[in-house]
């Protein structure tokens, strides 16, 4: 469940990436060029941090992110987002470690924003400090905790990623939650959303796929409430049955049942190679059934399945997908 929320959140924070922006900066819509998009390195991020591969993608949400600014000149810098969801007694020296490989790379300016997603108590350091013989470095970054700000305040303020950061307060809080209590506190952040009525009906349905994906309820009756709640406030009878087609649960169990296929034949061919061609298989049969089964974009079932668009678009061409 946490990759599959990693996976989430890192698409949510790309598509409402302008808002971010406003969001952590007052000045953002004096500062960049938010016409101009952004490009998000994560090819880079990694050729600059191998050891993130190496760690099984533990650092998953890590991103980098090149935007322009509004000066006239051709520069631009790199706003680098770090979500860290427990206490990392080395995490002010890992976040001066980034700035400086991607400042020595691209001798540009860096940003860099650490958001911290655990519980209200979590205690995350904004700075790095050296000394020796004479010799210091300070390093100070900007944070910001999802507590920092009340569900009342998120739901006040004019920006849709508000929204986003009320969902993971609430994500990290749904185990003391009934579903019903969960279910109710979904709905008031699709309603919230609906309401802001500031992004088209594509990207409010993707938004409301995040939200009903992120804070996941099993229980189809609180679903079905939820599906015809926000079908009769946008008038998209699209947005019916999401998480029904998509079947995540199933996604978990085609898994399991490709790792296992893959050890036996790790038996015969080694167990690495097998397990790996277990993953791949599980991961083609999941891509196979969003396409045949949902009318979910190919960005969409990219970033649920946890590869890259180009994947997606090669099994296109071995399935007919229904009109």
């Amino acid at each position: 469940m946490r990759r599959k929320n990693d996976i989430l959140l890192k698409g949510a924070l790309e598509e409402a990436f302008p808002d971010l922006l406003r969001f952590f900066f007052a000045e953002a819509d004096l500062i960049f060029d938010l016409d101009r998009g952004f490009e998000f390195m994560d090819k880079e991020l990694l050729e600059l941090f191998p050891e993130l591969q190496a760690k099984g993608g533990s650092r998953f949400v890590d991103m980098l992110v090149k935007t322009h600014l509004l000066d006239g000149l051709e520069k631009w810098m790199l706003v680098h987002i770090e979500v860290q969801a427990q206490n990392d007694v080395n995490f002010g020296r890992r976040m001066f470690q980034y700035f400086y490989r991607i400042f020595d790379r691209y001798d540009v300016p860096v940003s860099a924003l650490a958001v911290f997603t655990g519980g209200k108590n979590q205690t995350g350091c904004s700075d790095f400090e050296y000394q020796f013989l004479g010799t210091s470095v300070k390093y100070r970054f900007n944070v910001y905790q999802i507590f920092d700000q009340s569900e009342t305040e998120l739901l006040e303020m004019n920006n849709p990623f508000a929204l986003i950061v009320l969902a993971a307060q609430k994500a990290h809080s749904a185990h003391k939650m009934s579903d019903l209590q969960l279910g109710e506190q979904r709905l008031k952040i699709a309603r919230a959303f609906i309401k802001h009525n500031q992004y088209d009906l594509e990207r409010t349905r993707r938004f409301l796929f995040f939200l009903k994906t992120f804070l996941y309820i099993e229980n189809s009756e609180i679903n079905c409430k939820f599906d015809n709640e926000v079908s009769n406030l946008t008038g998209d009878k699209q947005v019916m049955g999401i998480i029904e087609a998509i079947k995540l649960v199933a996604r978990e169990e085609a898994l399991e049942e490709g790792l296992e296929k893959g050890i036996e034949k790790g038996l015969e061919k080694g167990l690495e190679k097998g397990i790996e061609e277990g993953i791949q298989k599980s991961r083609q049969t999941f891509v196979t059934n969003l396409l045949l089964n949902t009318k979910m974009d190919i960005i969409e079932i990219a970033s649920l399945a946890d590869v890259k668009v180009s994947y997606v678009k090669e099994i296109m061409k071995e399935v007919k997908r229904p009109e």
